[in-house]
């Protein structure tokens, strides 16, 4: 039997960029970024589909701007939504796999617990509403799917809230940070591995695959707030010898009404793994040693 061929959406981002390298073993990979494949761009993408035919689809393309998009609902929706719902028919109508990444945006925030995947969406801003749709088209398009909800990505390529503490903690001599809002932040190295794991053996099983497709959320293990996220990522950095102007001690921290944004924020961004864990037999590493992993490559650090 030939190996599948997958075709990689969105090959550019922080969690396309690992994918790339993730997906390699499974089969023939085309890896394309926004400039090769736009979700903005319908004609184009039905186009690209019908050419390449692909056997998996993996789409880590995604309108993020979490701000921007309270002014720019369209736009948001037509890549997070629309363009979704394009791939998820050409998926089922061709019998292709579609692997599809969402966020813990979905929720309200509102939960004293992690969520689960069976509890009910109620996104507070346009970004999780759209991200909300492109996972509602996906189930009801009827193709064989994964869904993988995350949340608070970062990696060595890119834009992160971690990169962005360093740069300012360079600039400034006091942060104001956000201390009210929970979550683990999640490596994109860490997504990939696992996304390629599961594909492997859902393409390797396809008897199980019935059972085994879906929905699953996927964040690193522990939580912390964005305090004490940015608190972490400060004293990681110095221990390592880097010249900073605002040290941990420095990062004062807010409440959410005290730093307002455009779009709301859920105050719990906790996601419960259990049902990903159980079906793959994997248990996710804590969260601090994969971001300390990233930053003494990102920023080139090296231990005392």
């Amino acid at each position: 039997m030939n190996p599948p061929g997958l075709l990689l959406l969105g090959a550019d981002g922080q969690l396309g960029w690992e994918l790339r390298r993730a997906l390699l073993p499974l089969g023939e990979l085309t890896a394309l970024g926004r400039a090769q494949a736009d979700l903005r761009d319908p004609a184009g993408l039905r186009d690209l589909l019908g050419r390449l035919r692909p056997a998996v689809i993996v789409n880590a393309a995604a309108y993020t701007a979490v701000d921007r998009a309270e002014s720019e609902p369209e736009l948001a929706r037509q890549v997070n939504a629309d363009a979704v719902e394009l791939l998820a028919g050409h998926a089922a109508r061709n019998g292709a796999w579609l692997v599809h990444y969402s966020t813990d945006y979905v929720f309200d925030g509102s939960s004293q617990r992690p969520w689960r995947e069976d509890d009910a969406p109620n996104p507070l801003s346009v970004y999780g509403r759209t991200k909300l749709q492109g996972e509602q088209a996906v189930r009801a398009s009827g193709c064989a799917h994964l869904i993988l909800r995350t949340s608070w990505v970062f990696a060595a390529r890119g834009n992160n809230f971690a990169r962005t503490m360093v740069r300012l903690a360079q600039e400034r001599e006091q942060l104001r940070v956000v201390a009210d809002q929970f979550g683990a932040p999640t490596s994109a190295e860490l997504i990939a591995d696992v996304s390629a794991l599961a594909l492997h053996r859902l393409l390797r099983e396809p008897r199980l695959a019935q059972d085994n497709a879906g929905l699953y959320h996927l964040s690193s293990g522990g939580s912390t707030s964005w305090h004490g996220y940015a608190q972490h990522v400060l004293r990681h950095v110095a221990a390592r010898g880097m010249a900073l102007r605002c040290d941990e001690h420095a990062v004062q921290a807010i409440s959410t009404a005290e730093y307002p944004l455009p779009a709301p924020r859920p105050a719990n961004s906790r996601l419960d793994c259990a049902a990903l864990q159980d079906w793959l037999g994997v248990r996710l590493p804590a969260w601090q040693p994969q971001l300390e992993r990233m930053l003494d490559e990102a920023f080139d650090l090296h231990a005392g």
